[in-house]
C-alpha cells in the first residue's frame, strides 16, 4: 500500500470519527434541550398550583335585600354594579339591568313590570376579591358555638331577628360540616369594589353584611376583628350572603 493510500485511509477515519462526535454532541444538545422544557414545564405547572392554592375566585352566595321605606309606599329602581358577574338573579331585572319596584313600609316589594310581590330581592354572583392562606384577622368559631356567634355579631351589625334568623337558617348547616370555621365580615369598602349597589333614592340606613368563611380542622389564632355597630334608622337598606374560600 502506497503512502497517499495510507493517508486516505487516515483521512477517512478522521472523517468518519468527526461525524461521530458531531453525531453524539447533536444527541446530547436534544436530550439536554429536552430536559430543560421538562424542567421549565415542571416549574410552571409548580408556580400555578401554588397561585392558585394561594389566590382564587369564588363566588358571593345568596345575597338578598330587603328595603323598608319610611313611607308608606316608595317607588325605586335598584341596580347592580357589575352586571356581567351576576350568575343568578331572582326577580329578572329589565332591559336596563335594574329592579323597577314599589316598596312598602312593611317591607313588601312589588314588581312593577308584573305586579307580583317578593319579600327581598335576590342575587349571585362572582366576588373576585383574591384570598390567601394567611387568615390572620377575623374569627374562628368551634362548631357548637356558631349559631350563637353569628346571632350576636350580626345583631351587632344592624339584622333584626327575622334577616339573622334567614341568614343562620341558610348558613349554619355548611358551617357545621367543620369542626372550626374561620369567620370574617368584609369590610362595606371591600363590598362596594366588588360590586356596588345603585338605588335611586339614597337610604338613610345602608347595611351591607358578606360574610367571608372557611372550614378547618383545628383551631387556629387569629387577631379579632374589629367591626362597627350599625343603628338603623329612616329609610334602611339591609343587604347580607356570604362567600366560601375554598
Amino acid at each position: 500500500m502506497n503512502k497517499l493510500d495510507d493517508n486516505k485511509i487516515i483521512e477517512d477515519e478522521e472523517l468518519e470519527n468527526a461525524k461521530k462526535e458531531a453525531g453524539v454532541l447533536k444527541k446530547t444538545f436534544i436530550l439536554t434541550t429536552i430536559i430543560l422544557i421538562i424542567l421549565i414545564c415542571v416549574f410552571c405547572f409548580l408556580l400555578f398550583l401554588s397561585f392558585s392554592e394561594s389566590i382564587t375566585i369564588q363566588e358571593a352566595a345568596k345575597p338578598i335585600i330587603y328595603i323598608y321605606p319610611d313611607e308608606e309606599e316608595m317607588d325605586l329602581t335598584i341596580s347592580l354594579g357589575y352586571p356581567e358577574k351576576i350568575t343568578c338573579i331572582y326577580p329578572m331585572q329589565n332591559a336596563d339591568n335594574m329592579w323597577n319596584i314599589t316598596a312598602k313600609k312593611d317591607g313588601t316589594i312589588i314588581d312593577k313590570s308584573t305586579g307580583k310581590k317578593y319579600y327581598s330581592l335576590y342575587w349571585e354572583g362572582l366576588n373576585t376579591k383574591t384570598y390567601e392562606d394567611n387568615l390572620e384577622e377575623g374569627f374562628v368559631i368551634e362548631n357548637k358555638d356558631i349559631a350563637n356567634f353569628l346571632d350576636e355579631k350580626l345583631e351587632f351589625l344592624g339584622l333584626n331577628y327575622k334577616e339573622r334568623e334567614e341568614f343562620i337558617i341558610y348558613w349554619l348547616p355548611k358551617l357545621q360540616e367543620n369542626k372550626y370555621v374561620y369567620i370574617r365580615f368584609q369590610t362595606m369598602e371591600e363590598i362596594e369594589e366588588n360590586m356596588p349597589l345603585y338605588i335611586s333614592k339614597t337610604p338613610d340606613t345602608l347595611i351591607r353584611v358578606m360574610m367571608e368563611w372557611k372550614g378547618l380542622d383545628e383551631y387556629k389564632e387569629v387577631k379579632e376583628q374589629k367591626l362597627e355597630k350599625a343603628e338603623r334608622k329612616g329609610f334602611t337598606v339591609v343587604e347580607w350572603g356570604g362567600t366560601e374560600i375554598k
